[in-house]
C-alpha cells in the first residue's frame, strides 16, 4: 500500500541532495577555496520556497493537523518537536542568507558565519528528515484510514498548486542537478 507521506519522503530526497551541495560548498570554504555567494543564495531560495514554503506547509497545515485529529499530540509530542525544528531551520536559513550577503559585499569575516549556519542547518535537517521518515510518518500511517490517505494526497496536490506550481517544482529539481554538477 502506498501512503500520502511517500510524496513527502521523495521531497526529502531532493532536500537531502541540496544539503549535500551545501555541505560540499562548506568543505570548499573550509579548505580555503572560493565559493560564490550566489550559490548560497540559490540554496536559500530552494530552502525557503521548496523546503519551507511548500514541503513544510504540507506537513504543518495538512499532515500534522490530521495527526492531531487522530490523537497524536502536538504539545509534548513528536509533532511539537518537528515544529520547533522547522523554526530552527528558518533561523539557520536567515543566518546563512545574511552571511552570504556580507560575503557578497566583500566581507571575508562572513565565511565562519556561513559555515556555522550551513553546518547547523545541514545537521538539523539530516536528523529531522530521519525522524520524520522513520518515526513520525509511520506513526501517522498507523492511525490514518484509507480515506485519510486519499484526503492527504489531494491536499498535498492543492498545496503544490497554490504555493509553488509544477513548473517551479521542476525548476528546483533542475537547480539541484545544476548545483550538484557545479560543486563537484
Amino acid at each position: 500500500m502506498s501512503f500520502a507521506s511517500d510524496r513527502l519522503v521523495q521531497e526529502h530526497d531532493l532536500i537531502e541532495r541540496m544539503i549535500a551541495v551545501l555541505n560540499r560548498a562548506v568543505e570548499k570554504l573550509e579548505s580555503g577555496e572560493a565559493v560564490p555567494p550566489e550559490l548560497f543564495f540559490q540554496v536559500v531560495d530552494f530552502i525557503r520556497n521548496f523546503a519551507d514554503h511548500t514541503h513544510h506547509a504540507k506537513e504543518e497545515d495538512v499532515l500534522f493537523r490530521l495527526m492531531e485529529e487522530r490523537g497524536i499530540p502536538r504539545d509534548g509530542g513528536p509533532v511539537g518537536v518537528m515544529l520547533i525544528e522547522h523554526d530552527h531551520g528558518r533561523e539557520f536559513t536567515r543566518g546563512l542568507e545574511e552571511a552570504a550577503r556580507r560575503l557578497q559585499n566583500g566581507d571575508q569575516n562572513a565565511i565562519p558565519d556561513i559555515i556555522s549556519n550551513a553546518r547547523g542547518y545541514a545537521q538539523l535537517l539530516t536528523e529531522h528528515i530521519y525522524k520524520e521518515n522513520n518515526i513520525l510518518y509511520p506513526m501517522g500511517n498507523r492511525v490514518f484510514t484509507p480515506e485519510d490517505q486519499q484526503w492527504l494526497e489531494k491536499e498535498f496536490e492543492r498545496v503544490d498548486k497554490e504555493k509553488i506550481g509544477e513548473e517551479t517544482i521542476r525548476k528546483y529539481h533542475t537547480m539541484v542537478e545544476e548545483l550538484e554538477k557545479q560543486i563537484g
